[in-house]
């Protein structure tokens, strides 16, 4: 607990001109800092002296006699004689109550010199800190709490175009952004609000409108001062002119973004010319292999062609010839075959239009693909088991797409089996534990994928097979429109135990 200060109250004896400057000097300490001894009242026989009179005026008790100091009721507890007159110290002293003390002439005139003088010296130091502060070239502000401007230096009043006049005494709001209501708090942009609120210096970038209408930057800094009752009573609000300082940054940074578009430019430049000369290279390796790949079974077309013509010329046909020329015939219908298969594969690998979604049934397309490739499976010695789930849902996509992808890995599976003179192809059709997805497993017993291959098992012109037996693109066909009908497609393969294609496609809704 503080323990509670008490009040000296003072009677000056004496209304000349050394009672007039003390109170000049001193009442209005009194009024602003609350000092614990106030001056209540003056005595003069004269009452036209100018202490009196200034006594009078400031609301203080006057008297003739300062024998009426002594009343309890007036609550003096020192006397200050402010006349050199010997008798006037001897009287008080014979006759004033015990509880009042006495400062003699002499006494209190050692004191108001040594008063002055600090007076001086502080004043010269306040001069010095005036000249100094309005020397530097930041804003520098003070402000109450109720954010009343209450100084500023000579930069600021300068450089934002006041006079002291127009500032001193007005609200910052009034100054800063020329509004006669205060800011809105609620936004908290305000950095006062943001001291009390934090309790702690702040720093700020803002930005102001000078009165000619000019946009500035500033960087503000507000500093708290408090009192010893832990309020604040002022605030230091200083601010330093960074406009320059930005538009240069501004300027670095437009040149760095110009710098950045010219490079990335050129960049874009020199990809599209690689990619372009990538796409040639590209066109060249396809445009050979295609012609390489469906010339052969043409030309192997063509011979047969040629023999059967030659065989018609030079005889009538026998029985004989009729079951070989059954036989060229279902070479020439299985090289047809191929070269179709190539060709559908390019289509589908540049296809570049939009899907047309439609409801499939994945069941049938199976059943559809099977049913086409039914001589194919017949002459590799590979037997169909089919387990679809007869439940199945219908899926968003393009049939013929889907087909398309159910003939290539049926292709694969029959050719991947071969090697080992036929084998059983399983295809599984079932729902995915969610009911979100419809799965499909393609499984042969051939050969199996090296695991070495399997990274480049779905891009363009990769191809295990040999020479005459594909251009590598049926499963990056495969790939492409799984991708666009939302699903997923992997591989699970052994050497010599074979592979499973793994599909899973989304049940989605139609548009519109």
């Amino acid at each position: 607990m503080e323990n509670p200060f008490s009040i000296i109250n003072i009677g000056l004896v004496g209304g000349g001109a050394l009672c007039t400057e003390i109170l000049e000097r001193t009442t209005s300490v009194v009024k602003q800092d609350e000092v614990e001894a106030p001056i209540i009242a003056v005595a003069d026989p004269d009452p036209s002296s100018p202490g009196v009179l200034l006594a009078r005026r400031l609301g203080l008790q006057t008297f003739s006699d300062y024998h009426q100091f002594y009343e309890p009721r007036h609550q003096i507890n020192l006397i200050i004689i402010l006349t050199p007159e010997p008798r006037v110290l001897e009287d008080i002293l014979a006759t004033r109550p015990t509880r009042i003390r006495i400062l003699s002439y002499p006494v209190f005139g050692i004191f108001w010199k040594a008063i002055g003088r600090e007076e001086r010296k502080l004043r010269e130091r306040t001069r010095e800190m005036e000249t100094l502060v309005n020397g530097i070239q930041d804003f520098i502000l003070v402000m109450t709490p109720d954010m009343r401007v209450v100084e500023a230096n000579e930069s600021f009043l300068q450089k934002m175009g006041y006079s002291r006049e127009s500032v001193i005494g007005r609200k910052c709001f009034e100054v800063y952004h020329k509004q006669e209501t205060p800011c809105d708090l609620s936004a908290g942009n305000c950095p006062l609000q943001e001291v009390v609120r934090n309790q702690q210096p702040v720093r700020r970038l803002q930005k102001r409108t000078l009165a000619n209408g000019e946009i500035r930057y500033y960087e503000v800094n507000v500093y708290p001062i408090w009192e010893r009752s832990g309020r604040i009573s002022k605030f230091i609000h200083i601010s330093r002119d960074i406009t320059e300082q930005r538009q240069e940054e501004e300027e670095i940074t437009r040149r760095l973004e110009n710098m950045v578009e010219d490079r990335t430019r050129q960049l874009k430049e020199t990809h599209a010319k690689l990619l372009h000369q990538d796409k040639m290279s590209s066109l060249g390796k396809l445009s050979a292999a295609v012609v390489h790949e469906i010339n052969n079974p043409i030309a192997g077309i063509l011979n047969l062609v040629m023999l059967m013509k030659r065989m018609l010329g030079e005889q009538a046909l026998r029985p004989k010839d009729i079951e070989q020329f059954n036989f060229f015939l279902t070479l020439m219908e299985t090289e047809t075959r191929r070269t179709g298969r190539i060709v559908s594969n390019l289509l589908a690998f540049s296809r570049q239009s939009k899907l047309i979604m439609k409801r499939v049934n994945v069941n049938q397309l199976i059943e559809r693909t099977l049913l086409l490739n039914a001589s194919l499976l017949v002459i590799a010695n590979v037997r169909s088991d089919t387990r679809l789930d007869a439940n199945l849902p219908e899926v968003a996509g393009t049939g013929d797409q889907l087909q398309q992808v159910f003939m290539n890995l049926v292709s694969n599976a029959v050719q991947a089996m071969e090697p080992r003179d036929g084998g059983v192809l399983r295809i599984e059709t079932k729902l995915s534990r969610n009911r979100s997805k419809v799965l499909i497993n393609v499984k042969d017993n051939g050969i199996g994928i090296p695991e070495e291959n399997m990274p480049k098992l779905f891009e363009p012109f990769f191809t295990t097979k040999k020479k005459g037996k594909g251009v590598g693109l049926g499963l990056s066909v495969v790939y492409g429109i799984i991708k666009e009908h939302g699903g997923s497609i992997h591989v699970e393969s052994k050497v010599g135990e074979g592979s499973t294609f793994k599909i899973k496609l989304p049940i989605g809704t139609l548009p519109g």
